[in-house]
């Protein structure tokens, strides 16, 4: 029997450190494992300018999701174009993904539960309630939350409720 491939994959292309950047995020997510590693060949070479044997395609699956990571070379830069959320249950959980992801990342990136790690690549760190507070029938509880949130790097949910609240 065929194993079914997901539908949609998140490619992420680093210079070379596709190995190293899949160890990384499945060492901070619980749910996580590394799949089938890629090499290069010689087909292609004048292209990609790669070693014969190198790491070209790491698969990783985090919390279900697949991604590959590729070794591409350095034309292409992660932008905050692209980021990936995570929704926490509690403050725990937000420190804990926050602490983790931000560790060597561009802290001049942090603002409003955005961090960039330090591979560049952009991650939203927020409560699960956040979509709820912003989207309130009640404009100043989320006019009041926004306000709050826009003065934070990493989210403190107990502010940030507190501030809705009023």
């Amino acid at each position: 029997m065929k194993n079914k491939i997901q539908k949609i994959t998140t490619n992420l292309w680093f210079d070379s450190q596709a190995e190293e950047a899949a160890k990384f995020y499945t060492s901070i997510f619980e749910n996580s494992k590394i799949g089938r590693i890629t090499s290069y060949g010689n087909e292609g070479n004048q292209i990609h300018g790669k070693t014969m044997g190198s790491v070209m395609t790491v698969e990783f699956e985090l919390e279900g999701q697949t991604f590959v990571a590729l070794n591409g070379g350095p034309q292409f830069k992660f932008t905050e174009a692209i980021s990936f959320i995570i929704h926490c249950e509690d403050q725990k959980e937000l420190d804990y993904y926050w602490g983790k992801l931000s560790e060597g990342g561009d802290e001049k990136a942090q603002v409003c539960g955005w961090l960039k790690d330090q591979f560049g690549v952009s991650w939203q760190i927020i409560p699960e309630n956040l979509t709820e507070m912003v989207n309130d029938s009640n404009p100043e509880k989320s006019e009041r939350m926004m306000k709050a949130l826009l003065q934070m790097k990493k989210i403190d949910i107990k502010s940030l409720e507190q501030a809705y609240q009023g």
